[in-house]
């Protein structure tokens, strides 16, 4: 199978301009996430559309794509903030800018005092109180199956590709593309995937001051809510960056972070920086080590993205291949057991057990609505989630307090 052929160019940093002007212009009328999903021309599929929820909203949130700070008047996000940042270490200070430029070379990378993972792949924190990063998978021969910078606007053949072989994954959804794409999110979770926060605006998150870091993972999970009516309790850092300041304010936040073992670099290629050729090769050569029984103790996580049409091609062009080598292809949360995925408890995944038997989705609410008026009878309509952002987050900044957790975990 083949996907539509969109621009490989189409990128959050390519696009960047037009979509901060979603919020003003809108090409055409979107009236429910079935509709949407019917889409077969990438183009029309990225054609900016009015969706009232996130509209009436956006004054709650930064600017779409732009790096988020706490909005001015969001008492309520400071005064999470004012909690959290109680227990950010305040000797940990950002490490060069957030558009990855570490001018600074005094870090001292033998002893990593801050595990940061950009230098040193360190997924086991220095301070005590924060949890180890997930960065495989415990199930033997098990590859947790997931995607980053979703929703991709031109997603609706890959994602019918994912449903036609009854597969799911964990989805990391960047918030800025959330409020840009709602239905195509609504898709994601309507169709059993797991939702995990991938940040606001896609920068190097340990380049942010301690305040913008909050707000770049707040938000984040605001527009998820927003749209979706859950409040994830997963993320994963863009480029895996990532040290103990970082992971202390998602641990703040009830969120755990999601690393991988190997990378695909399929992210590189629309930049021209490594050939197609090249993402192939490391494609192979993670399924050779699958082979060679590298994976027999333990599962693994391979980076991947549902960034544009050449990455989501790949991965389908290598799916077959993958579930061939691999005994499983799980979403991270089932193959953590993690059977409530977000805050609310309206949903649920299967356990690993459940899902290799062909229980892939257990108690799945449809987000989606055919209303001609483009509202949502949404997951967040439901009694369940229909806890504000503030109530559920304050939940797990309390219990953490009570246990004497005083770091966030990513």
């Amino acid at each position: 199978m083949r996907l539509p052929v969109f621009s490989s160019k189409f990128t959050p940093n390519a696009v960047l301009v037009v979509l901060i002007n979603f919020s003003a212009v809108y090409a055409r009328t979107a009236t429910s996430e079935a509709d949407e999903a019917q889409i077969t021309d990438p183009v029309e599929e990225c054609t900016a559309y009015y969706y009232a929820p996130v509209t009436d909203a956006l004054d709650g949130f930064p600017t779409i794509w732009q790096p988020a700070t706490i909005v001015s008047n969001d008492t309520e996000a400071q005064n999470i903030w004012a909690n959290i940042s109680q227990s950010v270490p305040t000797n940990i200070l950002p490490h060069g800018d957030i558009y990855g430029d570490w001018n600074d070379t005094s870090y001292n990378v033998a002893e990593d005092p801050d595990c940061w993972w950009t230098k040193s792949l360190c997924t086991t924190p220095k301070l005590s109180t924060l949890p180890a990063d997930v960065a495989s998978i415990p199930e033997p021969e098990t590859m947790g199956y997931g995607f980053d910078d979703g929703p991709n606007c031109s997603h609706n053949a890959f994602y019918d590709y994912l449903l036609e072989q009854n597969q799911k994954a964990t989805m990391f959804f960047i918030g800025s593309n959330v409020l840009d794409w709602p239905y195509e999110a609504m898709r994601a979770i309507d169709e059993g995937h797991e939702i995990c926060a991938h940040t606001w605006s896609h920068h190097y998150m340990t380049g942010f001051s301690s305040e913008d870091a909050f707000a770049e993972l707040y938000y984040s999970m605001k527009a998820i809510k927003l749209v979706l009516g859950v409040t994830p309790t997963c993320w994963r850092p863009p480029f895996g960056d990532v040290d103990d300041r970082i992971r202390a304010i998602a641990e703040g936040l009830g969120l755990q972070t999601i690393i991988w073992q190997y990378d695909s670099f399929d992210w590189e290629e629309q930049s021209g920086n490594i050939t197609a050729a090249q993402v192939y090769t490391n494609y192979d050569n993670f399924i050779a080590r699958a082979e060679n029984g590298t994976f027999n103790t333990e599962g693994s996580i391979m980076l991947t993205h549902e960034l544009n049409n050449f990455t989501m091609q790949t991965a389908v062009t290598y799916y077959p291949k993958l579930k061939d080598t691999f005994k499983y292809l799980v979403p991270v949360g089932v193959a953590l057991n993690k059977t409530q995925p977000y805050v609310e408890t309206n949903y649920s995944l299967p356990t690993f057990d459940e899902y290799i038997s062909g229980n892939v989705t257990t108690n799945s609410s449809s987000s989606s609505s055919s209303s001609s008026n483009s509202t949502s009878s949404s997951t967040s309509q439901s009694s369940s989630a229909d806890v504000p952002l503030i109530q559920t987050i304050s939940s797990v900044l309390l219990a953490s307090i009570t246990l004497g957790i005083l770091m966030l975990a990513v």
